[in-house]
């Protein structure tokens, strides 16, 4: 049984403000709230817009369907930042990788709290963990993967990306099987990298179509990438999307699902059995692994607004869809059972893209 306990014994901590990375942010210090969370839930990180500061983090619990809203300013008495980009948990500590602060936070995911961050970085994206002392950042706007050690919270190397210049540098989402890592290059970039985890190096690559959005594994070791296409007038190109199924051992193209010229798909996310892919195209779309064409009509149908993130509950498969309305307001998260049901919907900060299940 879930429990989220709030104690309103407000410590009122110093203010004080504190230079950021490249000086451009500070961490202003106020009251802050006890929390104490246990069982199952999840995290939304609620990005904010781009140089305002206002990313935010929130926290559902599905079985009382309470819903706590900025977190992570509650229990730190600080913000969180600019554009909080995604977030992961390792051994009871979440991580979250804020964009445009250039910092990865640690908290402790029943508190709330911050047990440490590693910062001077360029502008990360993702965090995957190879083992308890070593995992890769990935970034925007940088030819590098960052390697860092989580227990020192230090960079230690980085991996540089063959033919990739710092301005157009993109890597993006990270799988891996056995020794070997997937990463997706998304903006203006066409990629998909294979990276010996041994060595830190990238051993190999595979051309998709233009700026592959996402990336899943499935209980088969294929990889699912979807492609953007770009944007009309793009010097990089503009091509219609598709749906790529990867046989990742042979690093291949298995099969292609092309999309229509115009049409946006996005986020693409996997079931806990492997079995079920899913994905963003105005509408929210579901497909068997193994199904060789695109369905024919969705599992849930667009609102006319803005589905802007997507992840499926590990425990019974339920939907949860993150509305972005109009990108300057809260934002909203649709809870639907597997078969299309709206079980709940929440408010939550503006913008949000990104879950993470504890």
């Amino acid at each position: 049984m879930n429990s989220l306990r709030r104690i309103f014994s407000a410590v009122v901590a110093i203010i004080a403000t504190s230079a950021a990375l490249c000086g451009c942010m500070k961490w202003e210090y106020g009251i802050v709230e006890q929390f104490r969370v246990t069982g199952s839930g999840l995290f939304i990180s609620n990005e904010g817009n781009f140089q305002y500061g206002n990313a935010t983090l929130s926290y559902y619990d599905p079985q009382t369907k309470q819903v706590e809203n900025e977190i992570f300013y509650r229990a730190n008495g600080m913000k969180l930042g600019d554009v909080a980009q995604s977030m992961t948990i390792r051994n009871g500590i979440g991580w979250i990788v804020v964009n445009n602060s250039h910092v990865v936070f640690a908290i402790d995911i029943e508190t709330f709290r911050e047990v440490g961050r590693i910062t001077n970085i360029t502008s990360p994206r993702y965090i995957h963990f190879i083992s308890d002392e070593k995992a890769y950042i990935t970034q925007l706007w940088d030819n590098r993967i960052f390697i860092v050690n989580p227990k020192r919270y230090q960079i230690t190397g980085y991996i540089e990306v063959p033919n990739m210049t710092m301005e157009s540098g993109s890597t993006e989402q990270m799988v891996q099987l056995g020794d070997y890592l997937y990463v997706n290059c998304w903006s203006y970039q066409n990629r998909i990298l294979k990276i010996d985890t041994r060595t830190d190096s990238v051993v190999d690559e595979l051309v998709v179509g233009i700026q592959p959005t996402s990336l899943a594994l499935d209980c088969h070791g294929k990889l699912w990438t979807v492609t953007d296409g770009g944007f009309e007038g793009s010097p990089y190109g503009y091509e219609a999307p598709a749906l790529y199924r990867i046989d990742a051992e042979r690093f291949e193209v298995e099969k292609r699902f092309d999309f229509r010229l115009g049409d946006d798909p996005s986020e693409v996310q996997i079931n806990r059995a492997g079995d079920t892919l899913y994905w963003i195209n105005d509408d929210i779309w579901a497909m068997d692994v193994t199904a060789e064409r695109l369905p024919a009509a969705p599992v849930i149908s667009s609102r006319g607004t803005i589905y802007y993130g997507l992840t499926v509950s590990p425990e019974n498969g339920d939907i949860y869809v993150a509305d972005a309305v109009d990108y300057s307001q809260q934002g909203m998260i649709y809870r639907y059972s597997a078969t299309g049901e709206e079980l709940d919907s929440f408010y939550v900060g503006i913008i949000p893209g990104a879950f993470c299940w504890r």
